[in-house]
């Protein structure tokens, strides 16, 4: 017998190595231009620029937030942290990856900090959910920074203990944000990239806690 609690929990859950569904050689067909900017999606980037990504839930409307943001170079949407080599996105939604939906941000240092773009990510999610984001239910959609440095690694880091104060103080949660360095980013289907510029009227589930983020010294020098 079917039981929807079951099906829950085991998208909730992260799957082992040996149980992840095994992907593929290839990548699968994408965009290879922004929809927005025109800039190539997969590089090569100018030099100087820096990578991170994020994961905020649904990466539709997280990838408008810093599309959007002055001294982003380029961003495109994917799936990053599990094991499945080339998932699909239909492959995401089963938890069996155990991937998480991101979103690649490519930016230039000198004209937006680190520090800058982790306000955007903390402010613009309930990073205390655990495996989901409102009403998105999933390892999929799991909070997380996986990082392209040593110092954007330790500046992520004291953001979220900033943070987590700051939420403490008004009684929220704890921060289950997973931080971690970036292993491979692989891109989504050509629909899913900039996707809000495509669908402007399509759904979007950011939601913030309204808690403002004091970033500690260590990330505004990022």
């Amino acid at each position: 017998m079917f039981f929807l609690g079951d099906l829950i929990n085991k998208k909730t859950q992260l799957p082992e190595q040996a149980n992840a569904l095994p992907g593929r050689p290839e990548p699968i067909p994408t965009s290879s231009r922004h929809f927005v900017s025109g800039r190539a999606l997969d590089g090569p980037y100018p030099e100087g620029l820096e990578t991170v990504m994020f994961g905020m839930g649904c990466f539709w409307g997280a990838e408008r937030l810093f599309w959007q943001t002055e001294g982003v170079w380029v961003t495109a949407v994917g799936y990053a942290g599990g094991f499945t080599p080339n998932p699909t996105y239909q492959e995401t939604c089963t938890g069996l990856t155990g991937h998480a939906e991101v979103v690649l941000v490519v930016y230039d240092p000198g004209r937006v900090t680190f520090s800058e773009l982790l306000a955007i990510f903390w402010e613009n999610h309930d990073p205390t959910q655990g495996m989901r984001q409102g009403n998105d239910i999933g390892t999929t959609y799991r909070s997380t920074v996986y990082t392209s440095s040593d110092a954007q690694h330790e500046a992520a880091i004291a953001s979220r203990d900033a943070y987590q104060a700051a939420l403490g103080s008004v009684g929220r949660g704890r921060i289950t944000t997973e931080i971690k360095p970036a292993q491979e980013f692989y891109f989504a289907e050509a629909e899913h990239q900039q996707y809000l510029a495509k669908n402007p009227h399509g759904y979007c589930g950011l939601r913030g806690t309204g808690v403002s983020c004091p970033l500690p010294d260590a990330a505004s020098r990022s």
